[in-house]
């Protein structure tokens, strides 16, 4: 333990790396009871947050610590990160996401050796390293000492836990040896945490770009559609045949880049959480929902020869739901009949109700699936796998987003199919929510 008194602190150097090839210190059994509580915590598997704060709480009454702060070293080892971070007091000035790069930083030097950091006097050290930003913003905190940990995972550095206090010459060897103790403890699991974290933020970023670049391509995608059918309609002079006909096939170009847009925009829709199902009363499934999606897919299927067939009762079919979104299901589930089906062939609309549900299926002649790629429909991004399907254009978002919108209104959603057949797609979803 280090000498109390002036005297023995003026001996003391700002800055220490501190060797743990020593004989080790026995921990008390206070300290192993603590220890022990960490391991337990772990164990249970809970967030990056929930576990930091307890050893923040748990590890206060062992060691000084006004403020315990954790980091992880990005760009190759180039940067270091602050990611979480408490403490007794508030406010915080070195906030989560600040980032400080590594070479010419003392924490090179932990890096390097792999040896724990204390900074007895914040304030000295901040004259000695007057471009230090983090000494700068901890020091308005009010804190005054500090101590480094590197944390490893598997023979490498994933990144840094500090714990800090606010009396100056707050650490000696033991406390290292202890926060060492928890570092190690703390890698594995902070570092999954960490992991899976990051891939929600890169998901999240990614679905909002997405939709941002969806909806900036879609109205002068729009306005190219409708310049062509003026174009095409000789609103501007004689359009000759030829010309018609390839006015036609850029139309068909443009609305494909429009359907896909709309996929896209309603995928981001539902990856941001801002779908929710805006339920009326007394809808009627035909009238309401199948009725509108006819008139968008109907010009599809004429192109393509098909016919369409309705087996649906007379009677409204009735039902509380989302008529939009609804309509979205319809939309997709006949596009997709239209896209993979048989030219000049048939699809089949079916709607009815049974044991207070509605069941619904669309039903094409085509090549269908076989049973073996079954389980990638309805996931994201996933295409069929199969030599005549690949052929044909798709994003492989409609049918997910078509999924999404059913276990939304409580239902579920199948499909069945006779290889170079026919294939069908079927759902159900309550008459009323939550029955």
């Amino acid at each position: 333990m280090r000498k109390s008194g002036k005297k023995a602190l003026d001996k003391v150097p700002v800055i220490e790396y501190i060797s743990m090839d020593d004989e080790g210190v026995a921990f008390s059994p206070e300290e192993k009871i603590v220890l022990n509580r960490v391991n337990r915590k772990i164990a249970a598997g809970q967030s990056l947050d929930d576990i930091m704060t307890f050893a923040f709480e748990a590890t206060r009454g062992i060691i000084p610590c006004d403020r315990l702060g954790l980091a992880f070293i990005e760009e190759d080892g180039r940067r270091v990160v602050a990611y979480w971070a408490k403490a007794v007091y508030e406010p915080l000035f070195l906030k989560n996401g600040f980032a400080q790069d590594i070479e010419g930083s003392s924490l090179k030097e932990v890096l390097q050796t792999g040896t724990p950091r204390i900074i007895n006097d914040l304030e000295q050290y901040a004259r000695e390293h007057p471009d230090s930003a983090s000494t700068r913003a901890i020091l308005h905190e009010g804190i005054r000492s500090s101590m480094t940990c590197p944390i490893w995972v598997e023979e490498r550095p994933i990144g840094f836990l500090f714990r800090s206090a606010r009396q100056p010459h707050a650490y000696d060897l033991h406390h290292v040896r202890l926060h060492q103790a928890i570092a190690e403890r703390l890698g594995q699991t902070i570092e999954k945490a960490w992991r899976i974290e990051r891939l929600h933020a890169v998901n999240r970023a990614y679905f909002e770009i997405l939709g941002f670049v969806s909806h900036e391509l879609k109205s002068p995608l729009a306005s190219i559609v409708m310049d062509i059918y003026s174009l095409e309609s000789g609103m501007f002079g004689p359009v000759t045949d030829s010309q018609r006909e390839k006015l036609g096939r850029m139309v068909k170009k443009a609305q494909y880049l429009l359907g896909m847009v709309e996929e896209y925009i309603g995928l981001s829709r539902l990856e941001s959480n801002e779908l929710e199902a805006k339920y009326q009363s007394n809808v009627d499934f035909r009238t309401d929902v199948i009725d509108p999606a006819l008139v968008i897919v109907d010009s599809l299927a004429q192109d393509a020869g098909m016919t369409i067939e309705q087996d649906c009762p007379e009677a409204p079919l009735s039902l509380q739901c989302d008529p939009a979104l609804m309509t979205v299901v319809m939309v997709n589930l006949l596009g997709n009949a239209v896209k993979y089906g048989k030219r000049e062939g048939r699809i089949r609309i079916r709607a009815h109700t049974v044991d207070g549900r509605l069941r619904v299926s669309v039903w094409n002649e085509g090549p269908g699936f076989p049973p073996e790629e079954k389980p990638r429909l309805f996931r994201k991004f996933s295409r069929l796998r199969t030599p005549e399907l690949l052929k044909r254009k798709g994003t492989g978002v409609g049918l997910y987003s078509t999924w999404r919108i059913i276990q939304l209104h409580g239902g579920r959603i199948w499909a069945d199919s006779e290889p170079g057949q026919w294939a069908e797609f079927s759902f159900e979803i309550p008459l009323a929510p939550g029955r």
